[in-house]
């Protein structure tokens, strides 16, 4: 599985490919199990809504996990 992570304000954050979050300059920074996601160190951190959908977005709740930066885009 691969797509894109939004936050509930519809920017950019983050790239999922498999079972692998990366953030957008490319580094590892959670792994996703079903619908939660885990720091890399096996810790559970949050969720996400949907894992089937090639778009994901974040409750604002969960938005804390993924920093913006100034190179995040909305959609």
């Amino acid at each position: 599985m691969s797509g894109n992570i939004f936050n509930s304000n519809g920017t950019h954050v983050a790239v999922l490919n498999g079972a692998e979050v990366f953030d957008l300059d490319g580094q590892k920074i959670y792994e996703l199990k079903g619908i939660n996601l885990y720091r890399l160190s096996g810790e559970l951190v949050g969720h996400l809504n949907s894992a089937h959908e090639t778009e994901k977005r974040l409750d604002r709740s969960t938005d804390r996990l993924f920093p913006v930066r100034g190179r995040s885009r909305q959609i």
